[in-house]
């Protein structure tokens, strides 16, 4: 291997132009300053995207759990009661998985929406647990359709 170099020495006094380095300095404080709000843009960005996939894929298994149960209840199955125990499963799922899903970057309005959903699905999960009635569980759908509802609109707007 070679290897080839020159050098050359310059002789002087290194000097600066006093009237262009404020120009300069603010000129690099800006580009710093642009530089961290898009890298902040993009970390919530991808906060939002990781909360709002979680979300919107475990709440879609939980509401087809709870449909399954439903239609087996209306329909008289013999296997409905053995149906409740998988949407309770899949309703503590959604909420485990949105409330690991939540960090720093999300704004305080989604976040609440999100912990909403996580809140109504623990809940309506033990009115399931609880065997109810018709009108236990309508008012616990009525509050988790209404968290859904909220959860995907903070969203929708995030995006």
């Amino acid at each position: 291997m070679i290897v080839v170099g020159c050098t050359s020495i310059t002789q002087g006094t290194a000097t600066y132009d006093a009237a262009e380095a404020p120009e300069y300095r603010a000129s690099v404080a800006s580009s710093i300053a642009v530089s961290e709000s898009e890298r902040q843009v993009a970390v919530t960005k991808a906060a939002v995207h990781t909360s709002c996939d979680a979300f919107g894929s475990s709440s879609v298994a939980a509401v087809d759990a709870i449909n399954a149960y439903v239609d087996a209840f209306n329909n008289d199955a013999p296997d409905a009661p053995g149906k409740a125990g998988p949407a309770v499963d899949a309703l503590n799922r959604s909420a485990d998985q949105v409330t690991g899903s939540l960090s720093g970057p999300l704004s305080p309005e989604l976040t609440d929406a999100l912990n909403g959903w996580a809140d109504s699905s623990r809940k309506m999960a033990g009115v399931l647990a609880g065997n109810p009635g018709p009108d236990e569980f309508n008012v616990g759908i009525r509050q988790l359709n209404d968290a859904k509802t909220a959860a995907g609109s903070a969203c929708d707007a995030a995006y």
